[in-house]
């Protein structure tokens, strides 16, 4: 009995050609890392000065290894009628809209101050985050996924 005669494989590997990665959407949308600082409940006399004012820190964080461009918009409201009857209406003092520049792992903080003119529970988590990375050209920054509600308790004294 005569054995099948055998045959050597041989295998090629295409050249090493790098091809440039571009990255996902769900990717973009999580460059950078949001953090809100603020008490968790804050006490004001409202008969003594009509507006109320709470110092909030917005930590920003570059998850990535890149340059990262970012824009924070503080105009956003939230309009569903349920969130306003939970939460109540508050405005952001000072400046809008900011655009800075993050270095890898970079963490910066943005100093912000909320106003408030009646008592009840309000959610802080209206800022939103754009980024995109400094070296693409892109029309527009992708959306920075929000993390939960933040919910402060304003009381009157």
């Amino acid at each position: 009995q005569e054995l099948p005669e055998m045959v050597l494989l041989k295998f090629f590997r295409p050249e090493n050609t790098p091809v440039p990665t571009r990255p996902t959407p769900e990717q973009l949308s999580n460059l950078i890392k949001t953090s809100l600082h603020y008490p968790e409940s804050f006490n004001h006399s409202f008969h003594q000065k009509s507006l109320c004012l709470v110092p909030v820190t917005l930590l920003l964080s570059n998850c990535s290894q890149a340059v990262v461009d970012v824009m924070i918009d503080l105009r956003h409201k939230t309009t569903s009628p349920e969130a306003l009857e939970v939460h109540g209406s508050f405005t952001w003092l000072g400046q809008t809209q900011y655009k800075l520049q993050l270095k890898s792992q970079e963490v910066y903080s943005l100093q912000l101050k909320a106003c408030f003119v009646h008592t009840g529970v309000y959610n802080l988590g209206t800022p939103r985050v754009f980024a995109k990375l400094a070296d693409q050209v892109t029309l527009f920054e992708t959306s920075q996924q929000n993390s939960m509600p933040a919910l402060i308790i304003i009381n009157n004294i």
